[in-house]
């Protein structure tokens, strides 16, 4: 897959503070602001919110 800067890679912390993360791709002309995703988190046994990290 070709690498673009206009979908760059972006990693997701899980907002439980668990240090689960989940890597994923975004379009930042569509998302300019901070990615935030509900997703499962293994160690908390549930769905939880994941924030887009820096």
């Amino acid at each position: 897959m070709a690498r673009n800067s206009m979908r760059p890679v972006v990693t997701l912390k899980s907002t439980a503070g668990t240090g689960v993360t989940y890597v994923t791709r975004k379009n930042r002309s569509n998302d300019p602001d901070r990615l935030v995703l509900r997703k499962y988190d293994p160690l908390a046994g549930k769905h939880v919110a994941f924030r887009e990290e820096r």
